[in-house]
């Protein structure tokens, strides 16, 4: 019997991504709260959410192997995640101005019938460059990158905010570590070349 894959995220990039190793998947927004808890580390923030966001398809599967995905980024060990408004993704830009801030895209697999889990985090380097007023302005009015950890899309034009970028596998910066999700995939003897 084929294995059925379910990807909880309702993001169009992490669902482009999977289609990558993946053509066939359902899909569904998971509704948890993605709040971080009193003295919660990051890299324990996004492992907690991943999982959380994977679990929420019991209420809605009986099988298959779920995907959950979570990333946040990291300045100055300040957690930041999405801007939501305008002014706050102005204001994330800014503050990367000439600095380095790390991202952080958990994996979560799980399995439906056997409730067998496995997350992983895998980190990401972006180096900005020093950025004027006016090209954050043009930035944030051309993309508008509200829903997006970091206020850029580095699939799009994000790419000109950078001096270079360090971390094994590019796919984790737009939020879904390929290279892992297949390593994690053949350990439970899945393979995607044979889907």
């Amino acid at each position: 019997m084929k294995t059925a894959f379910i990807l909880a995220s309702s993001s169009p990039f992490r669902q482009q991504l999977l289609k990558k190793i993946i053509p066939h998947f359902s899909h569904f927004a998971p509704d948890i709260d993605e709040s971080p808890h009193t003295h919660e580390q990051p890299e324990a923030l996004v492992r907690r959410l991943a999982l959380e966001k994977a679990n929420c398809a019991y209420k809605l599967f009986n099988s298959g192997v779920v995907i959950g995905s979570d990333q946040v980024a990291l300045h100055n060990n300040d957690i930041l995640g999405k801007p939501h408004t305008v002014e706050n993704a102005h204001s994330q830009l800014r503050r990367f101005s000439g600095e380095k801030v790390t991202f952080l895209t958990s994996l979560a697999l799980l399995d439906l019938e056997s409730g067998k889990s496995n997350v992983i985090v895998e980190p990401f380097e972006v180096y900005f460059r020093h950025l004027s007023e006016q090209q954050i302005h043009n930035y944030v009015d051309k993309e508008q990158p509200l829903n997006c950890a970091g206020s850029f899309k580095s699939e799009g034009l994000g790419i000109c905010l950078f001096d270079a970028l360090k971390g094994d596998d590019p796919n984790a910066l737009v939020g879904l570590p390929l290279l892992q999700l297949n390593h994690m995939l053949l350990q439970w003897d899945i393979d995607p070349l044979a889907l």
